[in-house]
C-alpha cells in the first residue's frame, strides 16, 4: 500500500469540524487521524448514496463537499452506490413505506448520482462500489445472523419508526433491515469514518455497533446538517420545489439563489461554499448592522454558480439577471417564432408549441395573473391573437421569453 503525507493534526481537525453537526466520537477521529500520520496510511471515508432519486441538488452538496475536504487531506473517499439497499428504500424520516425499485434501476440511477457528484468530487480518487456485490450473497442464515445483533426496542429508539409505531401505521419488516444493509456496508468497505446527514444518525451509529461485532474498530460518524431549501423553512427537497439542481442552467442557479430569504444568507455560505470563516463572519455582522443584504446575495449567486458551472457563467448569470429584472430589458439571446398571419394562431397556440406554458389552463392562469406581457404591455385577453407588427417580445413570468417575428419581415 503507498503511504501518503498528511496535514499536521490540527490542521486536518478544523477543516473536519467546519460545518459539521456532530462528530461521534470526536476522540476515536482524533486517535484515527493520529495512526493515519504516523504510518502513512489514508483513513478510509464512506459515503453511501440512495440512488432512489439521482437528481443531486444543492442539498446533497453538503456531505458531498464534507467528502471532498477528506480527500483534499489525502484521504481515501469511498462512495457506496445502494443499489441492493434501493430496493429496499431508506425509511429515514419518513411516515410510509417506500415504492421499492428494481437492481437494473438503482444500477442505472447510480450511475447518473455519480456523474453529478464529480462536479464536486475528484473523480479519479474515489473507489466506487455497488452493495450488491455482498448483500445479494448473504444467505438467510447470514441475516438471521445479522438481525440477532440488535433489539426491535433498540429499532423503535428511531423517531421515524417510534412514531409510526405510536401512530399504529404500518412498519415492515423488511424496513427493519434496512440499517442492518447498510452497517454491512461499513463492516465490508472497513469504513474508517461514515459521512452522512443528521437524519442518518441512527444508521451511522448502527453500523458502528455492528462492525464491532464483526471484530472491527467502530467507524467514526460526521453528520452534516440539512439545509433549508429557497422557501426558508423546510429542507431542501425535489419533492417540495425548493431545491436548486446541480446541473442547474446558470441564469436559473443566480436567480433562484437571489430569491432566497435573507436569514438563508449566512448559513448557506457557511455551508455551501469555501469562503473563509471571518469573511462569513463579517457579512453576518454587516446585515445584522442594517447592511443591505443584496450585494452579500449576489456574491453568494455568482459563488454557486462558479462553482457548479464556471467563472465565465456567473458573470454572464448576474449580467442576464441584470438586463431581465434592473434595465427591465429582455434577454440578448431569445428563441425566435417565425408567426404567419395567415395561420390564424392565436398567442396561447405559439405559447403552447413553444414550451412557454404547458397547457393553455397555464396560459389562461398567468393572464388572469396579469403575467404574460407583449412588449411591456399586460395581456388580458386569453383569446388575444399576435399583433399585427414585424416583430414583437412576449414575456411569460419572470424568466421566460419568446420573440415573435411575421414571416414576411426580412433580417
Amino acid at each position: 500500500m503507498t503511504t501518503r503525507t498528511f496535514p499536521p493534526l490540527h490542521e486536518q481537525m478544523d477543516v473536519i469540524r467546519r460545518g459539521a453537526a456532530e462528530i461521534l466520537p470526536e476522540e476515536d477521529l482524533v486517535r484515527k487521524l493520529e495512526h493515519s500520520l504516523q504510518t502513512g496510511i489514508p483513513l478510509r471515508v464512506k459515503l453511501g448514496c440512495d440512488p432512489s432519486k439521482p437528481d443531486l441538488h444543492l442539498g446533497h452538496s453538503v456531505v458531498l463537499r464534507k467528502l471532498r475536504q477528506f480527500q483534499d487531506l489525502g484521504h481515501q473517499a469511498i462512495l457506496i452506490v445502494g443499489d441492493f439497499t434501493g430496493m429496499i428504500g431508506d425509511p429515514s424520516g419518513r411516515n410510509k413505506t417506500r415504492p421499492p425499485l428494481t437492481l437494473e434501476e438503482t444500477r442505472e440511477n447510480g450511475r447518473t448520482y455519480f456523474e453529478q457528484a464529480s462536479r464536486i468530487l475528484d473523480p479519479k480518487h474515489v473507489v466506487i462500489q455497488y452493495n450488491s456485490d455482498w448483500l445479494a450473497n448473504m444467505r438467510f442464515e447470514d441475516v438471521i445472523a445479522l438481525a440477532a445483533k440488535v433489539t426491535v426496542a433498540q429499532m423503535l429508539e428511531r423517531d421515524d419508526f417510534e412514531k409510526r409505531y405510536r401512530n399504529r401505521e404500518p412498519i415492515s419488516l423488511h424496513e427493519l433491515l434496512y440499517p442492518l444493509a447498510q452497517a454491512m456496508d461499513s463492516v465490508a468497505v472497513r469504513s474508517d469514518i461514515e459521512l452522512g446527514g443528521t437524519d442518518q444518525k441512527f444508521n451511522l451509529l448502527i453500523g458502528r455497533e455492528i462492525q464491532r461485532e464483526y471484530g472491527q474498530s467502530p467507524q467514526v460518524i460526521l453528520t452534516m446538517p440539512l439545509i433549508a431549501g429557497t422557501d426558508g423553512t423546510e429542507k431542501m427537497s425535489k419533492a417540495l420545489g425548493n431545491y436548486i439542481a446541480l446541473d442547474e442552467n446558470p441564469n436559473d442557479f443566480y436567480g433562484k439563489v437571489l430569491s432566497i430569504p435573507d436569514h438563508l444568507i449566512v448559513p448557506w455560505f457557511s455551508i455551501l461554499t469555501d469562503a473563509p470563516p471571518e469573511h462569513v463572519e463579517r457579512i453576518h455582522k454587516d446585515i445584522l448592522a442594517g447592511k443591505n443584504p443584496r450585494d452579500a446575495k449576489r456574491e453568494l449567486a455568482r459563488t454557486l454558480v462558479a462553482a457548479y458551472h464556471s467563472t465565465e457563467a456567473a458573470r454572464a448569470a448576474e449580467e442576464h439577471f441584470d438586463r431581465l429584472f434592473r434595465e427591465k430589458l429582455p434577454p440578448e439571446e431569445i428563441e425566435t417564432y417565425i408567426h404567419s398571419p395567415e395561420s390564424g394562431e392565436y398567442l396561447l397556440d405559439i405559447l403552447l408549441k413553444t414550451g412557454l406554458i404547458s397547457s393553455k389552463n397555464e396560459g389562461r392562469s398567468l393572464i388572469k395573473q396579469s403575467a404574460v406581457s407583449i412588449d411591456g404591455e399586460r395581456v388580458h385577453d386569453p383569446l388575444m391573437r399576435v399583433p399585427d407588427t414585424p416583430e414583437c417580445v412576449v414575456k411569460v413570468g419572470k424568466r421566460r421569453f419568446l420573440r415573435i417575428r411575421r414571416a414576411d419581415t426580412n433580417h
